[in-house]
């Protein structure tokens, strides 16, 4: 046993979840399918690095228990994949190595190992009592042993191997296993406009926005008027008609069709039927990872029955490169199958004795993922059997037997593949990992496998300025409770250093973000001493930096991001693909401003509008009653031009005299003035200034459609919501003036019942801001002499000397802020008034929070694909062909590939270039010498030169001042131009021209480049 004193096991996904550790991934699985899993038990028979990879994952993600099977002894080999053996381990069991490095992944997942002696195979009896069994590696025959047994007693089944570039799983989760929700996917909904009264009732939608269902889909409907039967009605199957239209059968005995109403998309469950092991291999289900290799599963399904039937009779894996063993593969395929690809299976045999930590990485994640499956009924598992290779990442020159053989190294696995002289170019290669979180650390455990950077010449750097979170722990597998707060990158180096002692000292961690400011750490000298960049960001931002500095220096970047279950990965290779900033993703879509401020009909609408509240109550008055206390003339200054100098001064009156609390007691009263204010007054002028009754200029109803009429709300403390608005609104208006909170309901009840709240009257003339090319709207008050009267209520700065408010800095994983509270509160009260369905904490978290859905397998998947990306870049492939991009949905499953896209070809004159051509100039030329070199060498007419935001000079500046600066050398220039010294640490500019061609036509060029 590895664990004791847990939480019981219904207990645990709970307890995990209070913690935070499951924060992300709860997005992925949702609590139903997070408890489900909690409740299973997992045995994984196998712990070379394909067991472990799938055990890393399936810990990480929170199942009941894990238990683990396998006696033998470790030998060096086992060190090529297997993260958690140590070179003191050999000789051990591979279980009793690896159980106590993965009992520390997860304190609430027990993992156990059943035992037993080297050369003891499992057996049925110690299998029964798992909801799910998976066999890495295991003997043909056992796999039928054991299947056969599963399969009718209604266990999930798994059996998966990796050999070398090649992967193979098989999936029986029974005769008939329900699937709950096959995609994952937020149910769709939307609004509709008329329902036809019909054999084949049509139901139109908005024209703003494409239903999106599809043919079989079930729908429901709520808020329908008239033809109220819908109304919750049994989920009907829809019919696509067009982009705004569907079918949803007979609706000709309902009432007819008035007005409104929202369809919301039902998730059926969905049955699905497996067959046997034993019935598959006869008649398989071939699920395709690569359409381009569309043929290849049929032969890989003969190679690997005829690998297991060699290696029952030889009692050995063929060796490597080995052309008799390879020709008895293929001899014993062809008997299953005669049109299989020799080619293919002669590979199979070349690599069956080796193991490649990317393609663990690959097999692993995705078994681990159809594990979760078994054990949550969550997502549409594999059917039935995958093939997955990577021959494309054999080195263009093949090793030769001689140079596979194994040498009594921990990369023996890999040269059995790769060959010892592919091994040492891996050894020698130069990389920059920029990140360490999840992807970052999966990256740095495939690299310490692979020994990339462990020869003489090699090298790591990877940089990090984050600090280690309790949520990081659940994917980000290097990282312990013992090194909360502590640096990303040097925990993660001293990690893998650990489990690859030859990468010591071979790792330089560092601190600094990939940016502008810190181009004097990434220089030149810096480029020039790596051979690539590997990018494990989460932001949009600066990837597109390091794509500019990789193609500013040259350098190949690997790419890969993942969303949930979905991943990405993309190769930029230079002077042959475009780069990443050469394509991206259309801009999310804004909703209007109106509809936030008064017209919601979604939740995701009232989260943003109480996420923006939470900004102008808590952030910006304190920041600017702070700005108008320490910056001299702050009124002049800052409010002479915003428009808003009666708004902002009255905020800052507001939170310095008037309504300045002095005790806690008070910042009660204003959260209860605030939620009157908000949630009754604020509804009923709206109300006052479009009556329910409104009609349009053509006579329609105003409250139809989109347009939902609301209703104001009746402070009541009795209601959690009402409460919970008052507890988070009032302890953060304390915080913003230091007083020390309060979290008792009653006492908040008591104070809240008795404030006195002011009649409200509403006024007339307020203009309503109606559609989004209208102004935004204002009370219509406000002139020079409110201004001033307004002023003089503010006291001298001088009069506070010391004196400062606390603004709010948003913090969404701290649960004990008041953050996401006040949030949730304040998003479901403005649903309350426009009669939305609320939102959980949970849900409103991740909109506001704008938190990414992750977890661990998606990114061990990718991680794998790239590190199969980085094989071909350490070997220089030159031929796009040659290449992959990915994309991923483990929960569908579905796997796409292509080739990257090629640099796009510009062209002046008979000059054809793309974005990694450039023009370089050394010596720090003079800019007449620059001008006249275009001129010279290209037939161009350069008429304006810039560097930065500095127009450097331009045909129309005079003459005077064209005297004086073509005779400057480019960084004098430079300096006169911008009146700034150029950093120490630059040795080149980037130079932007306006040129024509001999025509007068303007020409697009490269981008310049001179040296200084």
């Amino acid at each position: 046993m590895a664990s004791t004193n847990l939480p019981s096991a219904m207990d645990v996904d709970e307890a995990a979840i209070d913690e935070g550790l499951y924060s992300r991934q709860l997005y992925v699985l949702g609590h139903e399918a997070m408890k489900r899993m909690a409740a299973s038990n997992v045995l994984i028979v196998g712990l070379k690095g394909l067991g472990v990879e799938i055990a890393k994952n399936i810990i990480l993600a929170g199942v009941k228990s894990v238990t683990v099977f396998d006696p033998e002894p470790v030998e060096i080999a086992d060190l090529s994949t297997q993260f958690f053996l140590r070179q003191e381990d050999i000789g051990k069991s591979r279980a009793d190595a690896g159980v106590p490095r993965l009992a520390e992944l997860n304190a609430y997942v027990p993992v156990r190992n059943l035992g037993g002696q080297p050369g003891q195979e499992i057996t049925i009896d110690l299998i029964k009592s798992f909801q799910a069994v998976v066999l890495c590696g295991v003997p043909l025959s056992k796999q039928l042993e054991i299947n056969d047994w599963t399969h009718e007693n209604d266990i999930h089944f798994i059996a998966a191997e990796t050999r070398g570039l090649f992967g193979s799983v098989f999936n029986d989760f029974g005769p008939k296993f329900t699937c709950v929700d096959p995609t994952g996917e937020q149910p769709l909904t939307g609004m509709i406009v008329s329902v036809d009264k019909d054999a084949d009732g049509l139901v139109t939608c908005l024209d703003e926005t494409r239903h999106g269902l599809e043919d079989g889909d079930f729908v429901t409907f709520t808020e329908v008027q008239g033809m109220t039967e819908l109304n919750a009605c049994e989920p009907r199957k829809v019919s696509v008609k067009g982009p705004y239209t569907f079918s949803i059968g007979d609706t000709s005995n309902l009432s007819d069709y008035v007005r409104g109403g929202i369809f919301t998309q039902v998730k059926m469950p969905k049955i699905i039927e497996f067959k046997s092991l034993r019935e598959s291999l006869k008649a398989p289900e071939l699920f395709i990872t690569d359409f381009a290799k569309f043929d290849r599963p049929a032969t890989l399904h003969a190679g690997f029955q005829a690998l297991a039937e060699f290696k029952a009779s030889q009692q050995r894996l063929p060796r490597p490169r080995n052309a008799e063993d390879a020709a008895a593969i293929v001899s014993l395929a062809k008997k299953i199958d005669a049109d299989i690809d020799e080619k293919t299976l002669n590979e199979l045999s070349y690599q069956a004795a080796g193991d490649v930590s990317p393609v663990v990485a690959v097999i692993g994640g995705f078994v681990a993922q159809e594990v979760l499956k078994a054990c949550s009924a969550k997502f549409h598992p594999m059917v039935q059997n995958l093939y997955f290779d990577s021959l494309e990442s054999l080195p263009t020159v093949l090793p030769t037997e001689a140079d596979c053989q194994p040498i009594g190294s921990r990369y023996d696995g890999q040269i059995a593949v790769f060959g010892q002289t592919f091994q040492q170019k891996i050894g020698n290669h130069r990389q920059f990992l920029v990140g360490s979180g999840a992807i970052g650390c999966e990256m740095l455990k495939n690299w310490s496998m692979m020994g990339l950077a462990s020869g003489p010449k090699g090298k790591i750097h990877v940089t990090d300025l984050d600090t280690i979170e309790k949520s990081n722990l659940n994917r980000q597998f290097l990282f312990r409770a013992k090194d909360l707060g502590k640096f990303k990158a040097e925990v993660a180096a001293a990690a893998v250093a650990a489990m690859n002692p030859d990468l010591v000292g071979k790792i330089d961690s560092k601190q600094e973000p990939v940016g502008h400011e810190t181009e004097d750490v990434y220089d030149q000298t810096f480029f020039d001493g790596i051979d690539g960049v590997t990018n494990a960001l989460d932001n949009v931002k600066a990837r597109q930096y390091m794509d500019q500095r990789c193609v500013f220096y040259l350098k190949p970047l690997l790419e890969s991001g993942t969303l949930g279950t979905k991943g990405n990965t993309q190769v930029i290779i230079p002077h042959l693909t475009e780069s990443y900033s050469s394509s991206q993703d259309p801009p999310e879509k804004e909703t209007p401003s109106c509809t936030v401020k008064n017209f919601p009909n979604a939740i995701q609408h009232t989260i943003e509008w109480s996420r923006t509240d939470f900004e102008n109550l808590f952030i910006k008055p304190a920041q600017a009653v702070n700005a108008y206390l320490s910056e001299p003339n702050y009124l002049e200054n800052n409010l002479k031009y915003s428009g808003q100098q009666k708004e902002q001064i009255e905020q800052i009156v507001s939170y310095l005299v008037t309504d300045k609390p002095l005790t806690f007691e008070e910042c009660i009263i204003w959260a209860r003035l605030q939620f009157e204010d908000k949630y009754n007054n604020s509804i009923r002028q709206l109300l006052y200034s479009l009556p329910k009754d409104a009609v349009t200029s053509t006579g329609q109803p105003f409250w139809s459609g989109p347009k939902r009429a609301p209703d104001p709300l009746t402070f009541d403390s009795n209601d959690p919501t009402h409460l919970a608005y008052i507890i988070a609104a009032a302890n953060l208006h304390a915080y913003n003036y230091g007083l020390r909170g309060e979290t008792n309901p009653e006492f908040f009840k008591k104070i809240a019942d008795n404030v006195l709240v002011p009649e409200f009257t509403p006024r007339s003339g307020v203009k309503v801001q109606i559609n989004e090319n209208e102004p935004v709207q204002s009370d219509g008050s406000g002139g020079d002499s409110d201004l001033t009267d307004l002023t003089k209520k503010l006291p001298a700065p001088s009069s506070l000397a010391g004196f400062r408010l606390n603004p709010v800095e948003f913090e969404k994983d701290d649960d004990t802020n008041h953050h996401i509270d006040f949030i949730t509160a304040a998003s479901n009260l403005r649903a309350m008034n426009y009669n939305i369905t609320i939102a959980d904490r949970h849900t409103t978290k991740q909109i506001a929070g704008k938190i990414i859905p992750a977890i661990a397998t998606t990114t061990s998947l990718v991680t794998g694909l790239v590190c199969l990306e980085l094989y071909k870049v350490i070997d220089g492939k030159n031929k796009l062909e040659e290449y992959k991009n990915g994309f991923v949905n483990l929960a569908l499953p579905f796997f796409g590939f292509s080739e990257p896209i090629a640099a796009a070809k510009n062209k002046y004159g008979t000059t054809e270039w793309t974005l990694w051509d450039r023009f370089e100039f050394k010596n720090d030329p003079t800019l007449k010498e620059f001008v006249g070199w275009f001129s010279k060498e290209h037939k161009l007419d350069v008429s304006m030169v810039s560097q930065g935001v500095s127009m450097l000079w331009s045909s129309f500046v005079g003459k005077k001042k064209s005297e004086e600066r073509l005779p400057m050398k480019f960084s004098r220039l430079v300096e006169h131009v911008s009146k700034k010294a150029l950093p120490p640490h630059a040795k080149h500019l980037i130079v932007e021209i306006m040129a024509s061609d001999e025509e007068g036509e303007d020409v697009e060029v490269p981008f310049i480049v001179v040296r200084i």
